[in-house]
């Protein structure tokens, strides 16, 4: 990938892209998103990512959108913020709706699209002094990065009212105790102990893993009996690929099941 400003390495089944502007606080702007659209794209496509790990480099993990870069897009701001959503969009969708479960490492502050990835993420590790803070209408925005979407499911409604109306500022500690993270590490942890639990996850039943994000991620809009048909459905594909096989094969025989992904 041409632009540095995200970086993509993949080794032993777990991908882990780096938003890469740590002099710039990991601030997105428009090259960055559609990096990051690539990014994910390319880890969709790949069948040997099996995990996916989102950090940033320096000592924050994301502070939004690049508001000097959108000041200096003058009349045409309307046309820029289009197409960087667009990209941002795109990368949030493709990284949500692929089998591979997505970890995000909050190696500090995490505001505006910063914290919309977080939330985004199928688990989440912060750093122990990481700050959460939506920030969008302390600059007279409105919230974006799909966060309208997954926090009021995270943390319910009347606490992303709070957290996009107020802009209140949440310790990693609240956070943990909000569930918009799983846990916290110390600060040179957190990296470490995502791609720890990233590499576990990619030794796993990757398809069954994106069944049960689909489940999960159309569970507040079905109602009782569409769910447990997509259940139904959900579970009996499982258990005709060849994980699902070994998986109840290991049981039965009392061993460890040697999943391939497949």
């Amino acid at each position: 990938m041409a632009d540095e400003s995200i970086l993509l390495s993949i080794d032993d089944g777990v991908a882990r892209i780096t938003l890469n502007r740590p002099d710039a606080a990991n601030a997105l702007t428009v090259p960055m998103s559609h990096a990051l659209m690539q990014a994910a794209i390319r880890c969709d496509e790949d069948d040997s990512v099996r995990a996916i790990v989102l950090t940033g480099a320096g000592k924050l993990f994301c502070a939004g959108g690049d508001l000097a870069s959108f000041a200096e897009m003058g009349e045409d701001i309307g046309a820029g913020l289009k197409e960087i959503t667009v990209y941002l969009h795109a990368a949030i969708s493709r990284l949500t709706r692929g089998d591979a479960p997505v970890i995000t490492a909050v190696n500090g502050t995490a505001a505006g699209a910063g914290m919309s990835l977080a939330a985004a993420s199928d688990l989440s590790i912060a750093s122990e002094d990481a700050k959460f803070t939506m920030a969008y209408t302390a600059a007279g925005l409105s919230p974006d990065g799909s966060s309208s979407w997954f926090l009021p499911r995270l943390i319910g409604m009347r606490r992303t009212q709070e957290l996009m109306l107020t802009n209140r500022r949440l310790s990693a500690a609240e956070a943990l105790d909000w569930g918009l993270v799983n846990r916290l590490a110390p600060a040179d942890e957190v990296l470490k102990q995502a791609e720890e639990l990233a590499h576990q996850l990619a030794d796993g039943p990757t398809r069954a893993y994106g069944v049960v994000k689909k489940l999960l991620a159309g569970s507040f809009e079905t109602g009782l009996e569409t769910q447990m048909e997509h259940e139904a459905v959900g579970i009996a594909g499982s258990a005709r690929t060849p994980d699902g096989r070994e998986g109840m094969a290991a049981f039965l025989e009392k061993r460890p099941a040697r999943f391939r992904g497949a």
